[in-house]
């Protein structure tokens, strides 16, 4: 066999033999050190294959040596944490919601758990800072359709509003007042003005003398005689710039003419008593609850 060896002249390293088109390779082989190192990892991997769960097959998996699961570790951190919980969450299912706002401790782990709670079930419509958007009420000011006292939040989270879930569920049907032929399109956008002057935007003054009267005759027993809004029957207040779907003429004249009946599910019958509490505490605590 032919000796193809050879140095190279400038680095003084010996080549492999192997050659193209003038350009010959060196023979760099990797250090020992290195190279123990990777047989070392090699081995390493042959006992974790082993000794732990690691190796797919058809309906399961290698189970190892040692029976080490994650899967169950975590269910048993899960398990610790919840019996940790427990003694918290039986206090606040028999507490009342005043003695749960009055007792540090137990307030404490009421707001940690309503927050969390807000943010998996509320925050997808009342936003992840309570703000609100259009059709879903802002949690942090003063303006509540039911009620801000922390026993009415916790009526209107347990119920819902207009849903088939709970016979409890609050309900306030506007009426479509063009749809339902009670009112014509001139009378509608007069009294629309009216309803815009109580927050100071109308610009028609005609129409907000005629609309007056429609108002009175309409309206005032829900809204109150200044649209100052009744809680009892759900009714916001229409004399500050606080809107639900909006305070522009078109959307006040949309209101009227076909109504609004959004929908709020009954979460007393998909959390728990304890969830519910926390959520009320939560949300009363928001800056707006009274």
């Amino acid at each position: 066999m032919a000796d193809n060896s050879h140095v190279d002249d400038v680095t003084g390293t010996e080549t492999t033999g192997h050659e193209w088109d003038g350009i010959r390779e060196l023979n760099t082989p990797l250090p020992r050190w290195w190279l123990y190192i990777f047989y070392a990892t090699i081995v390493w991997a042959l006992g974790y294959y082993i000794a732990y769960p690691a190796i797919p097959m058809i309906s399961s998996y290698s189970k190892g040596m040692l029976g080490y699961s994650s899967r169950a570790e975590v269910v048993e951190k899960v398990k610790q944490a919840k019996a940790a919980q427990q003694v918290h969450l039986d206090k606040l299912e028999q507490a009342s919601l005043e003695e749960i706002r009055t007792d540090p401790e137990l307030l404490e782990f009421a707001m940690a758990g309503g927050r969390a709670a807000f943010n998996v079930n509320c925050s997808q419509c009342h936003g992840s800072g309570a703000q609100g958007v259009t059709g879903y009420p802002n949690l942090n000011d003063d303006e509540w359709l039911w009620g801000g006292t922390v026993d009415a939040i916790h009526f209107t989270i347990s119920n819902g509003a207009r849903n088939d879930q709970s016979e409890d569920a609050r309900v306030s049907d506007m009426p479509a007042f063009l749809k339902d032929e009670t009112l014509d399109k001139a009378a509608i956008n007069d009294v629309a003005e009216y309803v815009m002057s109580l927050s100071g935007t109308a610009s028609d003054k005609g129409a907000v003398g005629r609309g007056e009267a429609i108002f009175v005759e309409n309206c005032v027993d829900c809204h109150g005689p200044t649209g100052e809004g009744i809680t009892d029957v759900g009714a916001p207040a229409l004399n500050n710039a606080i809107w639900l779907y909006g305070g522009d003429k078109a959307t006040i004249v949309e209101t009227i003419s076909y109504s609004r009946r959004g929908v709020m599910p009954a979460w007393g019958k998909i959390l728990d008593p304890a969830t519910i509490k926390e959520l009320a505490v939560y949300i009363h605590s928001l800056g707006g609850g009274k």
